[in-house]
């Protein structure tokens, strides 16, 4: 990748890092030979998610709010920030501290960032170009945010986080860099976030109705969620910062229907189509412009939605049947599912 050299084994923290995009990012560090210290509240994320790294010597796991100051015990070279619920349920069912965990949660890692040396990555979102009237979107377009409507707990806490980052950076207090991530799927997704991929697969493998809002021609790209790791890390590494934004998603563009009717050739259960009203400030059309991250970073996504669609499925077939309640047993948490504050202490290695 251009600007990009070998990467020597440095400590890494991921906050975030038990959620769906975050424990692939951890997976993808430790391959690479690095140490890898996961921060999570487990709020959204699961423990099922990095179990299998529990005993991993260069993993630790730390249950911890960043909207509370963060001590870590060793130096740390780079730090992701991917802690904030980003599914819309998730995300308003608590929207103050949704709110609270993009400013004062992002503040505190910079901080921490600042403290180290460290290079800082924030997890932005498509969601701060709002419901566009550019299109496709690129990193220059301020965007059309509803800042008083029921997503602006996300959105602009997003906004607000991008801020933090350029203001350190300007004040030469961190190498913060920001991306805007565009819709992501792949295993490891919730089976109840509320999200379109998932919502549609779990529906279909389940044989009811596919939930469309509004008509279905309202417009996303999807993201398979190994080519977003790619970009996560060539953004983090890439030499000299960018020193702007850089959006991290599929060009591809589909319709909410063709992604219904895709699902529903590869999962063939008859399920109808149920249309229900479109929620507030939902946005109409989302394509990413990856120009920039074509040339400075030498990256696009390389999975086609239909392959990464299956895998997404195949996935979620064998999530739901080691989930099936077995007579005589009872019924585990399910993996991907959220677990339990006992459950999340007792993976936990809590740093000084």
């Amino acid at each position: 990748m251009s600007g990009m050299r070998k990467n020597k084994p440095k400590t890494v923290l991921v906050a975030g890092g038990a959620g769906f995009v975050g424990s692939h990012l951890c997976d993808a560090l430790l391959a690479e030979g690095h140490a890898v210290i996961c921060v999570d509240s487990f709020l959204t994320g699961a423990v099922e998610n990095v179990a299998a790294l529990e005993n991993h010597p260069r993993f630790r796991l730390v249950e911890h709010d960043i909207c509370q100051p963060l001590r870590i015990r060793e130096r740390v070279d780079e730090i992701f920030n991917l802690a904030c619920a980003a599914s819309p349920p998730r995300y308003q069912a608590d929207p103050a501290h949704t709110l609270m965990t993009s400013v004062v949660g992002t503040a505190n890692l910079l901080e921490l960032a600042e403290k180290n040396g460290a290079t800082f990555l924030q997890a932005s979102t498509s969601e701060v170009y709002g419901d566009p009237q550019e299109h496709p979107q690129k990193e220059s377009y301020r965007g059309h945010v509803n800042c008083t409507g029921p997503r602006a707990c996300y959105d602009e806490g997003k906004r607000a986080a991008e801020t933090l980052c350029f203001d350190f950076l300007r004040a030469g207090r961190v190498d913060a860099r920001v991306t805007r991530i565009f819709n992501t799927y792949g295993p490891r997704m919730q089976s109840d976030d509320g999200r379109i991929v998932s919502n549609f697969i779990i529906q279909a493998l389940h044989g009811k109705p596919l939930t469309i809002y509004g008509t279905g021609e309202q417009t996303r790209s999807f993201c398979y969620v190994s080519d977003l790791i790619a970009g996560l890390l060539a953004l983090m590494r890439v030499k000299p910062n960018p020193r702007t934004p850089v959006n991290l998603g599929n060009p591809g563009e589909f319709t909410v229907l063709e992604l219904a009717q895709l699902v529903l050739e590869h999962i063939p259960t008859g399920s109808p189509l149920q249309y229900v009203p479109l929620p507030e400030d939902d946005p109409q059309r989302r394509r990413p412009d990856i120009s920039r991250a074509r040339a400075l970073l030498d990256w696009e996504p390389k999975v086609p939605l239909e392959e990464g669609l299956v895998r997404t499925i195949e996935w979620f077939s064998a999530f739901e049947d080691r989930n099936k309640p077995r007579r005589g047993k009872r019924r585990t948490v399910a993996r991907g599912a959220r677990p339990s504050r006992q459950g999340a202490r007792e993976y936990q290695h809590v740093s000084g």
